[in-house]
């Protein structure tokens, strides 16, 4: 009976503990800002801004951990791109007409545009590397 206890106890404070690690996480991974060569689209503005140019788009939203640990690479990506290619955000909840459009069901999705058309696209977390060689390729 004594073991069950102190297992239980351990199993509890383990819980605890990677509660707390994960809460500090997010704080750090909001803290986080966009950086200024990363375009914001809208509804509005999106047709324009991706046309004549390579552009990937992240499909996002604030609630989303997942995107929210995307910021960084991109931020990154971003920085070490060519010219002529570009990294762009468009966050879902507040442009629903083009996530509709593109058929966006899941966050992030990574759109990658080249002269205003798709031509491939990511889902979920990626590396740097592998997004900078899709987008030079």
């Amino acid at each position: 009976m004594a073991i069950l206890i102190i297992t239980l106890l351990s199993i509890v404070i383990l819980v605890l503990l990677f509660r707390f690690f994960l809460k500090k996480q997010m704080q750090k991974l909001s803290n986080i800002e966009t950086k200024e060569d990363i375009l914001i689209l809208s509804d509005n503005t999106f047709n324009q801004q991706i046309k004549d140019k390579t552009v990937l788009v992240d499909f996002w939203a604030d609630w989303c951990m997942p995107c929210k640990m995307m910021l960084p690479i991109l931020n990154d990506l971003s920085t070490d791109l060519p010219e002529g290619y570009y990294v762009g955000k468009l966050d879902v909840e507040q442009n629903q007409v083009t996530a509709q459009k593109y058929g966006v069901r899941s966050i992030p999705t990574l759109i990658l545009f080249k002269d205003g058309k798709e031509v491939n696209r990511f889902v979920g977390i990626k590396k740097k590397d592998f997004l900078k060689k899709e987008m030079l390729k």
